[in-house]
C-alpha cells in the first residue's frame, strides 16, 4: 500500500494528540504565593502551556476573573501553526492557552497557583498524561516583567516546599508569537462534554479547581 506524506503526518497527529483517554493525575494544594503580582490598568494577558490545550483552557475558563481563554500554539512559526503538524511533534510550538484576565479579580500569582495545583504536573518533561513530545511541555510564558518576576519567585517557592517527589521541570519561556488554534479546538470541553478524553482527563481538573480553589471557581464556562 502506498501512503502519501500528508496521510502519514495526519496519522501521526492522531496518535500523538489529545485523543487517548487517561486518568487525571492527583491535584496538589499549592500554597499562596509569597510574592504577589501588582498589576493595574485594566485587563492583562498570560500564556500557559501544560499538555493538551483542551484541559488548560477548560480549567482557566472556569476561573472567576478570566475574561477569555484561547487555545493555540506558542514558540514556532506561523507557517507551521497547524494542529496536524504540532501534535505530531514536527514543529517548535507548544500547545498553549492565552488567557485574558482582570487583575482586580484574580492576580497573576493566583493563576500560577491554579496552574501548578490542578492544570499540569510540573515534574514531567515533555509530556502530560498520555500525550508525549516537546509540544506538550510544561511552560510559563510571562508577557510582562512583573509576571516574569512573580513566576520565577513562585517556582522557587514551590521547589523549596517539596510538594512533589521529583524536581519541578516547568520552564519559563520568552514570549513569542501566539497563534490561535483551529476553530474546532476553541471551547472544546464546553462543546464536547462527553468526549472520552474530556471525561477522563479534563473534567477531573475542573472538579479539582472547584474543590481546592472554591473562591476562584466560576460555575459557568467563559467562552474564548
Amino acid at each position: 500500500m502506498i501512503f502519501r506524506a500528508s496521510t502519514i503526518v495526519f496519522a501521526a497527529a492522531l496518535l500523538a494528540s489529545c485523543q487517548n483517554p487517561a486518568f487525571a493525575e492527583e491535584p496538589v494544594r499549592t500554597p499562596a504565593a509569597k510574592l504577589q503580582a501588582k498589576e493595574t490598568g485594566g485587563l492583562r494577558t498570560a500564556i500557559f502551556a501544560g499538555g493538551c490545550f483542551w484541559g488548560v483552557e477548560a480549567v482557566f475558563s472556569h476561573v472567576d476573573g478570566v475574561t477569555s481563554a484561547v487555545s493555540g500554539y506558542h514558540g514556532g512559526t506561523k507557517a507551521d501553526a497547524d494542529y496536524r503538524k504540532v501534535s505530531a511533534g514536527l514543529t517548535d510550538h507548544a500547545e498553549a492557552v492565552k488567557i485574558t484576565y482582570d487583575p482586580s479579580k484574580v492576580r497573576y500569582d493566583e493563576l500560577l497557583r491554579i496552574f501548578f495545583g490542578v492544570v499540569a504536573d510540573p515534574t514531567l518533561v515533555n509530556r502530560q498524561g498520555p500525550d508525549t513530545g516537546r509540544q506538550y511541555r510544561s511552560a510559563i510564558v510571562p508577557t510582562t516583567p512583573v509576571q516574569e518576576k512573580v513566576a520565577r519567585a513562585y517556582i522557587a517557592q514551590l521547589g523549596d516546599a517539596g510538594l512533589w517527589d521529583k524536581p519541578i521541570a516547568t520552564r519559563i519561556e520568552a514570549e513569542k508569537r501566539f497563534y490561535a488554534a483551529e476553530t474546532y479546538h476553541q471551547d472544546f470541553a464546553l462543546k464536547n462534554p462527553r468526549h472520552p478524553y474530556i471525561l477522563r482527563w479534563d473534567a477531573p481538573k475542573v472538579k479539582a479547581l472547584q474543590a481546592i480553589f472554591p473562591d476562584d471557581y466560576r460555575a459557568s464556562f467563559k467562552r474564548g
